[in-house]
């Protein structure tokens, strides 16, 4: 199989390089021959650097337990609904038979709606936390606190973060 680059338009060589180009630096990037640009915390401090204010820092004033249920996808509501319209079929005749063929799909529709959420029900763990300026934030998660009342914490991405015990003040 012979390549005529002669009748090949120049826009597709060019493109044909590029693609090259990019699979290779990506390669390069992905197998670490091309060096990272993340950047490394030091542990190596100067002595006197003073505490920056925390603008996100406050004390844990409480920590509830809830159950959180989740609205249903419908697949329940569907599933029952379908199946209480099959069993409410079987009952009556003529207009009654229509009767409690709707009222077993409307049955069966919240039944199966109630069931699939409860479910789905988890658990989380609401945090009150007293911010520094005195304003109060409450932020829910779905892991138990590594905190307890009384602790500082920092609330970060909406959650609750307990400071290093060298941060407290």
């Amino acid at each position: 199989m012979q390549l005529h680059l002669e009748k090949t338009h120049p826009l597709v060589i060019g493109a044909a390089v590029s693609v090259i180009l990019c699979s290779a630096v990506a390669a390069a990037a992905l197998t670490g021959l091309i060096p990272s640009a993340a950047s490394q915390k030091s542990d190596a401090l100067p002595a006197r650097t003073a505490a920056a204010p925390c603008d996100n820092c406050g004390t844990v004033i409480s920590v509830r337990e809830v159950q959180v249920t989740p609205s249903g996808s419908g697949v329940g509501a569907v599933a029952g609904g379908l199946t209480g319209a099959v069993v409410g079929s079987q009952f009556g005749r003529g207009d009654g038979r229509t009767a409690m063929t709707i009222l077993g799909a409307a049955g069966g529709a919240y039944a199966g709606n109630s069931i699939e959420k409860n479910m789905h029900k988890s658990t989380a763990w609401r945090v009150t936390v007293r911010m520094d300026d005195e304003t109060h934030r409450t932020v829910s998660q779905p892991e138990p606190p590594a905190f307890a009342v009384g602790d500082k914490v920092r609330i970060v991405e909406g959650h609750a973060q307990p400071l290093p015990t060298d941060a407290r003040r």
